[in-house]
């Protein structure tokens, strides 16, 4: 295909911004401030689930050729999709939005009333957000980022994380690190943890006169069980569908490992239970809980729901001897505590406002990169040509004086036609912002100083 400019015969020209392709971002999601616990547990995506998510997205999508990366935790699911389509960002969101509805289960319009979509600036200030914590139930909690550099590895691993999405992360790792480095923000921060350990004293008297159980062993209830033993309770016992793993967990606690398929008849040997597992049926049933009840004669059971979706059925909360809190139960008692770091947010988000415009800087000089390359190739064609003509003069004998100011003369025309054509027809307001841009590009001298400058 033709690649040249400048009026050569039998070279084709380019239509004017057909070299204007720029690379469109989104972020849509729901999250504990606009959608329920119920509707975040059918968006929920576990670790194994997300890789063939990912890939039959993107070949749902396989028009637009997507990069795409699914941030799923206990309080909110994100899909953020790049990629560059002549219509923009709202090109994207509209199939987005029903691709991720019909992972759920429901219409996309039920989606639409719980859920937000971010573009370009928006998308990356969103990121940049929720990477630093500020945009968490719990203000300034650092899970949030370990769950995000998680669903980079998983996004690669797919192969569906591209350049762009590669540095709005990598962007949103150093956003958030400079956040915690040059901030209060996590300072004193009170997190789901520590608010299990508060609300378990609040119903015991004594906490070291309590045995608890903590179902599944991942990362959050790592971080629980590590604040429960601060309090040295009476017995900790753990149980896991990965016996191998609950083992290795429970021996650090110096507690118990069990099988997961033991623990209902041993359920009601425990004050407090607290799970987390990514199993997308509840674990813990109605009758097993009123079985427990009944063999500790209405002894009161704390128990503590961190599963998105749910690990325990909710009719278990109706019964008069269980106190059962879920993630949402526990927002009021963080942010309470959140409330004393307010005063750090607006240091944090002059932090990620600096990371917007490099971000966007970036995605600007991403959208040049197909017209930088075709001027190089446009260069290339003429240079090309030029010494072709060149070399046919010198082997008529011609002397390499006259060939090189013949050289000089064909790559000066070539260069100036097309900007000289566009003056002589360019008239009023139009004319006069093209002469100030050609004086820009081309006379320069006097600012760098000439010389041997090569742009490429």
């Amino acid at each position: 295909m033709p690649r040249g400019w400048g009026g050569e015969p039998g070279v084709a020209e380019p239509r004017p911004g057909s070299y204007n392709c720029g690379v469109s971002v989104i972020a849509l999601g729901l999250n504990h401030t606009t959608a329920p616990l119920d509707l975040r547990g059918r968006l929920a995506f576990a670790p194994e689930q997300t890789a063939p998510a990912l890939q039959a997205l993107r070949q749902q999508l396989q028009r637009a050729v997507p990069e795409a990366a699914l941030v799923s935790t206990c309080n909110r699911t994100e899909l953020y999709v790049a990629s560059a389509t002549p219509a923009g960002a709202q090109e994207l969101a509209r199939p987005a939005v029903e691709w991720l509805a019909s992972q759920g289960g429901i219409a996309p319009a039920q989606l639409q009333s719980h859920s937000y979509v971010m573009e370009d600036r928006d998308a990356a200030r969103h990121a940049f957000r929720v990477a630093s914590g500020l945009d968490s139930m719990v203000l300034g909690e650092p899970q949030i980022l370990g769950q995000m550099k998680q669903a980079v590895r998983l996004a690669d691993e797919a192969g569906t994380l591209g350049t762009t999405l590669h540095q709005l992360f990598q962007r949103s790792f150093s956003v958030a690190k400079e956040v915690r480095t040059a901030t209060e923000i996590g300072a004193h921060s009170v997190s789901m943890a520590a608010a299990a350990v508060r609300l378990a004293s609040q119903l015991f008297e004594d906490i070291g006169q309590i045995k608890v159980l903590f179902i599944g062993a991942g990362e959050m209830i790592e971080l629980v069980a590590t604040h429960f033993a601060a309090r040295k309770p009476k017995s900790m016992a753990l149980a896991n569908r990965t016996m191998e793993r609950g083992e290795k967990l429970a021996a650090r606690f110096g507690g118990e490992a069990l099988r997961l398929a033991d623990m209902p008849d041993r359920l009601h040997e425990f004050d407090a239970v607290i799970s987390c597992t990514a199993s997308t049926l509840p674990i813990v049933g109605l009758g097993a809980v009123e079985r427990a009840l009944k063999a500790r004669r209405r002894r009161p059971m704390f128990m503590v729901d961190l599963a998105v979706p749910r690990d325990i059925e909710p009719e278990v909360a109706r019964l008069s001897d269980v106190y059962l809190y879920t993630v949402d139960d526990l927002s009021t008692l963080v942010q309470t505590a959140s409330d004393k770091r307010q005063a750090a947010v607006q240091q944090a988000e002059t932090i990620i406002d600096a990371g917007v415009v490099s971000f966007q800087h970036w995605l600007d000089q991403r959208a040049a990169v197909p017209l930088i390359q075709a001027l190089n190739r446009q260069a290339d064609d003429w240079a090309a040509l030029e010494m072709h003509r060149a070399k046919k003069l010198l082997a008529k004998g011609e002397s390499v004086e006259n060939v090189l100011e013949a050289l000089s003369r064909g790559l000066t025309h070539k260069m100036l036609h097309g900007t000289m054509a566009e003056l002589h027809a360019a008239e009023g307001d139009d004319r006069s912002r093209l002469v100030d841009t050609v004086s820009r590009l081309f006379l320069r001298s006097g600012r760098q100083g000439g010389g041997d400058h090569n742009p490429r």
